[in-house]
């Protein structure tokens, strides 16, 4: 079988992480499907260095989804979530920074991240 053109392979990535976005609770399915929709809309005319470089990182987020989801039953799945290491934050522009900091008040409500205490 012949291997699959670029867009095949991002298409079935996209549908991928939409599917695995099924698993999400009901509150942040929104705010991850719509995060992802809005990404990929954004890197759709990048350059070759740059496809490559988003490929990796949305198929590894989307292998690590998975199992925090739990591919075999909720049973195998774990808490959602991981935190970033700080050389991974030190590599990200400030655009991205700002992305990151909306994504964490939306997805929690709180601008510094905790959870207010009800």
């Amino acid at each position: 079988m012949a291997s699959r053109t670029h867009v095949q392979r991002v298409r079935m990535l996209y549908k991928t992480i939409l599917r695995l976005h099924r698993g999400l609770p009901a509150e942040v399915r929104p705010l991850g499907d719509g995060y992802v929709r809005d990404e990929f809309r954004r890197h759709k005319n990048c350059v070759e260095s740059e496809a490559i470089v988003f490929l990796h990182e949305w198929t590894n987020y989307a292998v690590s989804l998975a199992e925090q989801l739990g591919l075999r039953g909720p049973h195998t799945g774990r808490p959602l979530g991981q935190y970033l290491k700080e050389e991974e934050l030190v590599k990200l522009r400030d655009e991205q920074v700002c992305q990151l900091y909306e994504l964490m008040i939306a997805a929690t409500g709180k601008p510094d991240g905790k959870q207010g205490k009800t």
